[in-house]
């Protein structure tokens, strides 16, 4: 089925007040098939930057919606979900899943190249690019965009988003380096070669502190916080407002981006750099 007969098939389903339960399930199963070959994407670069293909959201919803809760088992784990839902094979040809508790959820693409260390998940929706590195206890959540030869440290914790359905889920693009315990949320889209410090928080709610160019930078119209291609962000913070905050020392967290790398630098020296 083509992704436009596909797109018309989910849409028509989920405006349904009735819809047929074993149509449902098999044009679930169908975007499933499609999400994992990554001829279908929750979003995808556009022109204008990056465009949220609803419809899809629309269709994993129904995948909950129309599932039916199954007990299964891996001695000595126990698992009970929607059987439209369970864990992947992630058995392709190039791709490296490392033993020891990694889950990669049905309807999540990997590309070739790409190395999971255990334990990790990888959720419905997501796409991760050619030889990126997920490391150890890293989640990368539904419908989550990760692009290639990106580099996500352990403990790395890169949100999801299904409801709205229009909502943009969190990006981070190419040859990023996300550093250990950093976390991705609400919206935000990392740009191409960008470096994450250990320790960044980075949702759409919060204002991002360019030290290098003199500018404060925040969340668009569309709720999106970009982080500028190459910028390397650091946890930072600033003085809190008020007399009683000024007499007790009290700062707020805020992230800054200290430096942008040099077009011969790679993410690690430009990390180490800034953070000496």
């Amino acid at each position: 089925m083509s992704a436009a007969a596909l797109r018309d098939s989910i849409e028509r389903i989920a405006a349904s007040a009735s819809p047929v339960r074993e149509e449902a399930r098999a044009a679930v199963a169908d975007l499933l098939d499609a999400l994992e070959a990554g001829t279908v994407r929750a979003a995808s670069p556009s022109a204008g930057g990056w465009e949220v293909h609803a419809w899809v959201k629309r269709g994993l919803l129904l995948a909950f919606r129309h599932g039916a809760d199954v007990s299964s088992h891996v001695a000595p784990f126990h698992f009970r979900d929607r059987d439209t839902l369970p864990a992947r094979d992630a058995a392709a040809p190039g791709i490296r899943v490392v033993p020891g508790g990694t889950t990669i959820r049905r309807g999540a693409h990997l590309g070739p190249g790409v190395i999971v260390m255990p334990p990790a998940f990888v959720n419905v929706g997501a796409f991760v690019g050619a030889a990126t590195m997920i490391d150890s206890h890293a989640l990368v959540g539904s419908c989550a965009q990760v692009g290639e030869r990106v580099h996500v440290s352990a403990a790395v914790q890169i949100g999801g988003v299904l409801e709205p359905p229009g909502a943009m889920p969190v990006v981070v693009e190419d040859d990023a380096f996300l550093g250990a315990g950093s976390g991705l949320y609400e919206g935000v889209r990392v740009g191409r070669g960008a470096v994450l410090a250990p320790g960044v928080v980075l949702t759409r709610a919060l204002t991002l502190f360019d030290l290098a160019r003199e500018r404060a930078i925040v969340a668009d119209t569309a709720g999106v916080l970009a982080i500028p291609e190459r910028a390397v962000v650091v946890p930072g913070s600033r003085p809190a407002k008020g007399a009683f905050a000024s007499s007790h020392g009290i700062s707020l967290y805020a992230p800054v981006i200290v430096k942008y790398r040099d077009a011969g630098t790679d993410a690690a020296a430009a990390l180490e750099g800034a953070l000496r």
